[in-house]
């Protein structure tokens, strides 16, 4: 599937070095928010999609990519 994005696709080694799952910790960490704005987005339904494993929440990292992406861009020279 092409690469909607003008970020660089995630390598297997990006995929080695983080794992297939994130804890709302790192995705939070990635995309420079806090952790309790993840949970309000989740109740929201407008954050990553989230899944649970167990007790615990985890994101994939190619569907957190996908979202952000998704975001539009503000056009700020209006």
């Amino acid at each position: 599937m092409p690469s909607l994005s003008h970020r660089p696709a995630h390598t297997a080694a990006d995929t080695n070095r983080r794992g297939p799952l994130a804890t709302p910790a790192e995705v939070a960490e990635y995309l420079g928010v806090p952790v309790k704005t993840l949970y309000q987005w989740k109740y929201r339904g407008i954050g990553p999609n989230v899944h649970k494993v167990g007790r615990h929440l985890r994101y994939r990292w190619a569907e957190v990519d996908a979202w952000l992406n998704a975001q539009a861009a503000y056009d700020l020279a209006v």
